[in-house]
Formats: C-alpha cells, sequence, structure tokens
C-alpha cells in the first residue's frame, strides 16, 4: 500500500487499518500505541458504527490478531478504552496477549457533566478516568509468531548468555577444590547457587570477588581467579546488552507516573483540536517507558498525529494510520513544516 505520507522518520496511511495492517510486516512493530473507537461515546459515526457491543468486539478482536502479528516478541501494546468498556476491551485484549496492567488516567483538570448540572442529577457515580490497557506477548509458545515465546527466550538466556563467564568462576571453583559451604562462610552469604550455577545466575560483587581470589588462592596455594574484576565485568556487561535486546524495554524511575494510576491534563481547546486528542506528556511517558530510541512506533487510529509527534519527538519512527484524509491532509502539512503542533 501507497503511504499518504513518509517523510522525517514518520509515515502515514489514509485508510481503514484493516485495510493498511495486512500490509505491514510480521514483527516490525516495537510499540503500539492507539487509541480505537469506545462504541457509542462520541457523537461521530466512527464511534456509531456497531448496533452491539458484540459486534464492536468482533471488529476489534480483528484489530488485534493483526497487533498481534506485526508487533515484535518484545515489542509493547497500549490501547485506550473508555470506562464503559473498558473491562470487556481488557478480556478481550487477554485472549490474545498477556495484559500486565490497567492503568488509570484520571483527568484532574477536565470538567464533568456532574459540573453543569449536579451530581445529584445522575444515577451513577460521574466518570473523570480513562483506562489503558497495557499488554506484552504472551510468554507460552506462540504458534503465530512461529517462534519459541519471549519469556522462553529470557529463561534461556539467563542460563546460556552468561555462561562464559559462570564457567569460568566454576571452573576455578572446582579446580582448586574449595567447598561451596567454605565460600559462602567466607562470604557471609548464601550466594553459591547464583554464582556458579545456570539457574538464577549472578555476577558477584567486586567485595565478593576479591574475597573469592583470597580463599581460593590460600586454600589451594595456586593461583586461581587471575581475571581481573574489571575485565570480568566488562565481559558481563558486553553479554548484558545481548541479553537486553530480546527483553521488554520498560523503563520509568520516581520522578515519572510508576504507578498505575496517572495525572495528566487533558488537551485545552486549541485550532484544529481532534476531538480524541491526547495530551503530549502523557504519551511522550508512554514511548519514554516502552520502547527505546530507533524503534517503530505505531497508531492505528492516528488522529490528529499526537502519537506521531511524540514518537519522533522522543528519536523513534512513527506509523500512524487513519481513516479520515482530512486528517491525514493536516499532519502531512505540519509534518512538512517540522512539527504537528
Amino acid at each position: 500500500m501507497t503511504p499518504y505520507y513518509n517523510q522525517n522518520g514518520v509515515t502515514i496511511y489514509n485508510g481503514d487499518c484493516l485495510h493498511v495492517l495486512p500490509a505491514l510486516p510480521n514483527n516490525s512493530v516495537d510499540l503500539i500505541l492507539t487509541d480505537p473507537p469506545y462504541f457509542k461515546v462520541k457523537g461521530d459515526a466512527w464511534d456509531n458504527q456497531w448496533d452491539k457491543p458484540g459486534d464492536f468486539l468482533a471488529w476489534l478482536d480483528r484489530v488485534l490478531a493483526e497487533f498481534a502479528r506485526v508487533l515484535k516478541p518484545n515489542g509493547s501494546l497500549y490501547v485506550f478504552a473508555s470506562p464503559q468498556m473498558a473491562a470487556r476491551v481488557e478480556v478481550l485484549t487477554a485472549e490474545r496477549f498477556n495484559v500486565v496492567n490497567s492503568l488509570v488516567w484520571s483527568k484532574s483538570n477536565e470538567p464533568t457533566k456532574a459540573l453543569i448540572y449536579g451530581p445529584d442529577r445522575f444515577r451513577h457515580f460521574v466518570p473523570k478516568s480513562e483506562r489503558i490497557i497495557f499488554a506484552e506477548h504472551k510468554g507460552s509458545d506462540n504458534i503465530a509468531k512461529g517462534e519459541a515465546g519471549y519469556e522462553a527466550k529470557c529463561d534461556q538466556l539467563r542460563g546460556f548468555v552468561f555462561e562464559p563467564v559462570r564457567k569460568y568462576l566454576d571452573d576455578e571453583r572446582v579446580r582448586c577444590g574449595v567447598s561451596k559451604k567454605a565460600i559462602e562462610t567466607a562470604t557471609g552469604t548464601q550466594m553459591c547457587s547464583h554464582w556458579f550455577t545456570q539457574s538464577q545466575w549472578a555476577l558477584p560483587t567486586a567485595e565478593h570477588y576479591a574475597t573469592l581470589q583470597r580463599l581460593f588462592n590460600e586454600s589451594s596455594g595456586g593461583d586461581f581467579l587471575r581475571k581481573e574484576y574489571d575485565f570480568l565485568r566488562k565481559e558481563y556487561d558486553e553479554l548484558r546488552k545481548e541479553y537486553d535486546e530480546l527483553r521488554r524495554p520498560f523503563s520509568v524511575s520516581s520522578k515519572v507516573p510508576y504507578t498505575d494510576v496517572w495525572d495528566f491534563e487533558t488537551v485545552g481547546n486549541h485550532p484544529g483540536k481532534h476531538i480524541c486528542e491526547k495530551p503530549d506528556p502523557l504519551l511522550r511517558h508512554m514511548i519514554a517507558a516502552s520502547s527505546k530510541p530507533g524503534g517503530v512506533v505505531l497508531d492505528a487510529f492516528g488522529g490528529s498525529g499526537s502519537t506521531a509527534n511524540a514518537a519522533r519527538a522522543l528519536g523513534r519512527s512513527a506509523i500512524s494510520i487513519e481513516i479520515d484524509e482530512r486528517w491525514c491532509l493536516r499532519q502531512a502539512q505540519l509534518l512538512s513544516q517540522g512539527s504537528l503542533f
């Protein structure tokens, strides 16, 4: 399918996502961050094209099937959902993915209808939040992906990627003849099962390594553990990079929202605002947490292009699919000017 726009690391497709997604290669997307229709929440035709919830969910399942195909084994998925449908969307998503979190976006600055009409006019608690389903590929063997599951790969890597370093430590232990009990007494730990075996292997600290060197050499009068710790650590770090490449990216800190309740202000009115436009700080938070620079971020319901803009600002490539040509035109025009906003 020919892109509507393809420049500066952003590709825009104008069309129904179920027509565009099949043209994308398998395992080609690092992060899917998307805001599909809610089902009869907005007055627009795109949110009222299904008569029953079951029809809407059947359509969404077809979209999720494509997401599972194009998302890399270590990729992440974020799907926005209305409070009314969030539980059903989460259950549906869990049939194809492992749901990591059901996030709550608290819209602190958004006025509610209760402020206009009074809370006593309602027969339910007035919504002032939105749900975001955060998911990853299932860890079990995924036949649809045609390869072993991601979790199984990580389990294998824990035992074998670090094998050269682990084997060096254990071979030296065997060669000098020092017992594991003596090692744990000397180090004041119970770490032998981590330092010398493949199961849950861990690198000793510099202090513990120095203790092992002294113990091995004093006990046997030989020349054991001759590698300097800095050299051993460098070897470990190089292997660690290989290991991290297959892990699902996830990075947060105490300086950013790290719980499952987020407080971001909604987008205020501005010329050309999309009815479902998401705030840039929220999108950047998700992209930074769940992808690496240079990765590919997909939004299958691109709207005004907020996701593509946030992705590009953070050094990612972006694919934006939008069915309404008017919004594609606006995205392309503003991208050509160097910014979506």
